[in-house]
């Protein structure tokens, strides 16, 4: 494994810094204050070539691999969440699955235009009854000739307001539902525009409150049987397919929260004093910004080990997991030593380090819970899990110049 950078990875790294510092640094207390998603940071993504990053050029991206994939998502989410977020749904759970597994005709309908940032895409699988348990989903598709009839409703869905389509995974074998049978589940491309569906904004949330989250609302749309994705009965593979390159992202971006963290506590150490001296020179604060470091220094290249398989092609879900699981876990142990670190000032909103406390809760628990995760690593060491290669993995991408 190589772990030194191109100078194309440092460029886009620099670039993505500079943006995030300067369009969205100075005005995401206000965002986030306001509960309010800026509609307008997407052309300005597009531009930057992000809404692409990992799509290959004859399909409308950037080109590039996965490594500067977890380096994006890493600098967004060192100024908030919410932006990382986007990549995540947009990029990692809807788009590279669609590369892997939708037909040429799908790939140019909606891969196309969703690489240049002329479409915004996201991926449903979650429902108000089944989160973890996703054999637990109830939104069904009925087929009836030349199309599927959907009926159900999503929850806990990032950009649900924004997206103008949507990976929505259904039961088409009703039998093999009751029976909570996976191999009865499939997959299927939705746009807003369809007659029946409906979405919602969810306003009571705890954090990342500068992203939409929301549901969505089937009513017997009817759905082309050409924006069924794969075959019927793959939408479970598709959906933890899916999740490997959602997790990564989640991976890398929690990695930059606590380099935010870190970053904050530093400041603040060395600026603020008690006892005479500054709260840096205290024997247990430097105890805790340097677990900072260590845990920085560990998620970081937990995320890179696994971006390095991605690209090479090699399956990853037991790396990615893994990446997930401790990057997760150390942002919300960051966060909250980074407001013990502040004090009463950390419980203020003047201080960003009480945001990142309130957005590091929702990567714990999303996209696999830590729980989910630790079961996930014990069953790997126990021979209980398979760590077999998959039927479908997603194709190497040439590792940039």
């Amino acid at each position: 494994m190589d772990f030194e950078f191109t100078e194309e990875h440092r460029l886009l790294e620099q670039s993505v810094r500079e943006w995030a510092g300067r369009e969205m640094a100075p005005r995401i207390r206000e965002l986030d204050r306001a509960h309010r998603f800026d509609r307008g940071l997407l052309p300005q993504m597009a531009s930057l070539g992000l809404l692409g990053i990992s799509v290959p050029v004859e399909q409308g991206g950037a080109g590039m691999d996965y490594l500067a994939l977890g380096l994006a998502c890493e600098e967004l989410e060192y100024v908030d969440t919410s932006l990382r977020v986007i990549l995540s749904v947009h990029v990692g759970l809807n788009s590279l699955t669609l590369l892997s597994w939708g037909t040429d005709d799908q790939k140019q309908r909606y891969l196309v235009p969703q690489a240049q940032g002329e479409r915004i895409a996201t991926f449903a699988l979650t429902e108000p009854s089944a989160g973890s348990d996703a054999r637990g989903i109830q939104t069904v598709a009925i087929r009836k000739g030349d199309r599927y009839v959907l009926s159900g409703e999503k929850m806990w869905i990032s950009l649900a307001d924004v997206a103008d389509h949507v990976l929505v995974f259904a039961w088409t074998d009703q039998a093999k539902k009751k029976e909570r049978d996976p191999s009865g589940m499939s997959a299927f491309i939705v746009e807003r525009a369809y007659p029946g569906f409906s979405s919602g904004t969810l306003t009571e949330k705890w954090g990342i409150l500068a992203g939409n989250t929301g549901f969505l609302k089937l009513d017997e749309v009817d759905v082309p049987a050409e924006n069924l994705v794969g075959r019927e009965g793959e939408g479970f593979k598709i959906a933890m397919f899916a999740l490997d390159q959602g997790r990564f992202t989640v991976a890398a971006g929690a990695t930059g929260l606590v380099r935010a963290c870190r970053d904050a506590s530093v400041a603040y150490a060395k600026q603020r004093k008690t006892f005479g001296v500054e709260i840096g020179s205290h024997q247990l604060v430097k105890e805790m910004i340097a677990r900072m470091e260590s845990d920085y220094q560990a998620s970081r290249l937990l995320w890179q080990r696994s971006g390095w398989l991605k690209n090479t092609g090699r399956r990853n879900t037991r790396e990615t997991s893994l990446a997930k699981w401790f990057a997760t876990t150390a942002s919300e142990r960051a966060a909250g030593d980074a407001v013990e670190i502040h004090g009463a000032n950390g419980y203020s909103d003047e201080y960003p380090v009480g945001r990142f406390y309130r957005n590091c809760k929702g990567a714990v628990i999303y996209e696999g819970t830590r729980e989910i995760h630790t079961i996930m690593q014990a069953d790997y060491l126990l021979g209980y899990r398979e760590d077999r290669p998959s039927r479908c993995e997603l194709p190497a991408v040439e590792r940039v110049q």
